[in-house]
């Protein structure tokens, strides 16, 4: 009864800001309101450190040959920045998919070890960077009070900090939640994965030898690429290759260059290894991509 309330009053805020299918943040930063009447299409993301409170529906995201699936009562958390492909694949308009997301203060995480000992020993499971479970009550009534704070800006102010702090707590006490223990130790596989992941998105436009990213992370080659493809699922040269087009999506989709001008802003040297890439990815063509978003804008 809990989760049903909750899911009614997010759903009708997520409405009353116009804005089914798309989500919204709310008045505090980094927490977001999600709405859709129906399922969606199964389509490329970047998922921030973040976690997701389904309160109603359910939803996949498929990360490499793993399947992530979270519904009602369930909580995903994210632990780095990871490149999936995701759907809504339970929502109808009587029972519309409803989610509350937070993205994750990774500093205030850290904070807590030494604050909190033997955090990072708690609990136990695998060491991907994304996983679900349900979550517990305390975990639910927590995110919900922090929802409802954001609809009233002195509570925000004076309580918002408190809820906060208290949510990243219970995450890290989650069963699911052994990458987020793992990265309260600075030198952990977690931890250097993570600054090689900051490394690769400032950087990405440029050619970068995987042997450098290893070095820099403190680790041999084969020990770099083990640990990076258990917390990514992938190879540090495909989430490259990945962040690279899903910000040429962004691109054509704004309409502000042309194909070719897109390929050599994003790093690829060759506009003919772009298109095809692209489509492989995404399932049309750069070109396609462009002149679909020019019919709708029309």
């Amino acid at each position: 009864m809990v989760l049903d309330d909750l899911a009614r009053e997010v759903f009708q805020h997520v409405v009353s800001q116009n804005a089914l299918g798309t989500g919204c943040e709310t008045d505090i930063q980094g927490l977001y309101a999600i709405g859709n009447l129906e399922k969606t299409d199964c389509a490329a993301a970047f998922y921030e450190p973040i976690m997701c409170l389904v309160l109603q529906g359910a939803k996949e995201a498929y990360a490499r040959g793993r399947v992530i699936r979270y519904g009602a009562g369930d909580t995903l958390i994210v632990s780095h920045a990871v490149p999936v492909d995701a759907a809504v694949i339970q929502a109808s308009p009587h029972a519309p998919y409803t989610a509350l997301a937070l993205r994750l203060d990774l500093d205030l995480l850290r904070s807590m070890s030494a604050e909190f000992q033997g955090l990072e020993e708690a609990g136990s499971g695998n060491m991907h960077s994304l996983n679900a479970a349900a979550s517990d009550t305390a975990l639910i009534d927590a995110v919900g009070r922090l929802f409802r704070l954001s609809l009233d800006p002195v509570e925000t102010e004076a309580l918002a900090p408190l809820v906060l702090k208290e949510i990243h707590f219970r995450l890290l006490r989650a069963s699911h939640g052994t990458m987020l223990r793992q990265l309260l130790k600075q030198d952990s596989p977690a931890s250097r994965i993570s600054k090689t992941i900051t490394t690769l998105r400032n950087n990405y436009k440029s050619n970068i030898l995987v042997a450098d990213l290893a070095a820099a992370s403190g680790m041999s080659l084969s020990a770099f690429h083990e640990h990076f493809k258990s917390v990514t699922s992938t190879t540090p040269l495909q989430y490259q290759k990945d962040l690279r087009l899903l910000e040429a999506r962004q691109l054509l989709i704004s309409g502000t260059k042309s194909v070719a001008a897109t390929a050599y802003h994003v790093g690829y040297e060759s506009p003919t290894q772009f298109s095809r890439e692209y489509s492989r990815k995404f399932g049309m063509s750069p070109s396609s991509q462009k002149s679909e978003t020019l019919s709708l804008s029309k």
